[in-house]
């Protein structure tokens, strides 16, 4: 069978070449392994990373006996089932093959990893995430991973180097676009006043400073990429699939107007989180022990259903929040996957019991006011019941 030249990309677009014979017949495992053979990575980068195909439209991770060749060929007719794109976006759309964290790989075992290669890599991917607004942050939390990033991408903070001046060009390599907006839009509104806040580039020096005195051993790299890793691990949505969605807004004003709003939803091996892709900050992040799950069809319209304990007024109701999405039968079924792996997997105990009511306001107590990392019930529209054993629902909006 012929050779044929195949690119797989790393999160970074950093391009690897491959000579592959019998692309058709070759699996997604064996293109894995020639990868870990160039980039010089241990055998258990195997577990750690997968490949996959992805495009503006769709992403999927493959499993190791796919062929990566015949799923390519399918492309259009998956761009067709599972999302709502154009005839003419479909004709058009060519995925790449790139090289990823594995979804199903615990990331309990990944502080375990003393490889600085593998830990690079998923560092360039987290870092990724931050950057491109996928995995929203507070401020103070993504001035900290600055810091981090700017001692791996350029060396120990030097007094005479790294001034704040000298950041400023770069502050879109360190810190998230979306952020150095809102907070310049912030500052205008104070400037008059006399009440300027510290500009990120002070607050980066800083944080860059205190990375730079925190690391004293020779392998400061490993250190800053588990650190970084660390931050990351406490967001709900870390090491997750995507999958695009939408959910009613409340209806407002003297018209009682509603919409549409779309969403994120992020799925990994812990729960599920509905992000606000606009805002960027999250409507609603359980875990697999706080909801129930359906996926339905009505009308041809697909609806991932997402059904946890809440209250209305001060009484305990289940809530139901509709999610449709041309994707809802495939994130339901990699929620019983994950929820199937998980119960083989030691993870970390949930502080809560499932069935037990007023979940939610336990976990946000512990944040932050006005974290991105709290729910926001208001901000979305819900079927409220109370479960008396009688089936029908009335629906109420989640004041």
């Amino acid at each position: 069978s012929l050779a044929v030249d195949v690119i797989v990309y790393l999160i970074n677009d950093a391009a690897i070449p491959l000579t592959v014979d019998g692309l058709s017949s070759s699996t997604a495992h064996e293109l894995l392994r020639k990868v870990l053979e160039v980039l010089h990575l241990p055998d258990v980068a195997q577990e750690v990373f997968a490949l996959w195909l992805v495009s503006p439209f769709l992403e999927v991770q493959l499993k190791p006996k796919h062929h990566p060749y015949k799923v390519c060929r399918q492309w259009h007719d998956l761009l067709a089932r599972f999302t709502n794109c154009t005839l003419e976006d479909i004709h058009h759309d060519e995925p790449i093959l790139q090289f990823r964290r594995n979804i199903f790989f615990p990331k309990s075992k990944e502080l375990q990893i003393s490889d600085e290669g593998i830990l690079r890599l998923l560092y360039e991917e987290a870092k990724y995430n931050v950057l491109e607004g996928r995995y929203p942050c507070d401020i103070e939390d993504c001035e900290l991973l600055g810091g981090l990033s700017c001692c791996l991408e350029m060396g120990p903070y030097s007094q005479e180097k790294h001034t704040p001046s000298a950041l400023r060009p770069k502050l879109e390599s360190f810190l998230p676009p979306y952020i150095c907006k809102k907070k310049i839009g912030i500052l205008n509104a104070f400037r008059n006043r006399g009440n300027r806040q510290a500009s990120f580039e002070e607050t980066l020096v800083n944080t860059y400073k205190s990375a730079t005195e925190n690391v004293t051993s020779e392998d400061g790299d490993v250190l800053n990429c588990r650190e970084y890793l660390k931050k990351c691990h406490e967001l709900p949505y870390y090491g997750c699939a995507f999958f695009q969605g939408e959910v009613d807004k409340p209806s407002q004003g003297f018209l009682n107007r509603s919409g549409r709003k779309t969403v994120s939803v992020a799925i990994n091996m812990e729960g599920v989180s509905v992000i606000d892709r606009k805002e960027k900050h999250v409507l609603l992040s359980l875990k697999f022990s706080e909801l129930s799950w359906d996926h339905t069809y009505p009308d041809e319209e697909h609806i991932l259903w997402l059904e946890f304990d809440g209250d209305n007024e001060g009484t305990p109701v289940n809530k139901l929040l509709k999610i449709y999405s041309k994707q809802a039968e495939l994130m339901s079924g990699l929620i019983e996957y994950c929820i199937e792996l998980s119960q083989g997997v030691d993870l970390p105990s949930p502080e809560t019991i499932p069935g037990n009511s007023h979940i939610s306001e336990k976990r946000t107590k512990l944040r932050r006011q006005e974290s991105v990392l709290c729910n926001r019930i208001k901000d979305l529209t819900t079927i409220d019941y109370v479960d008396d054993g009688k089936s029908q629902a009335t629906r109420r909006e989640a004041r």
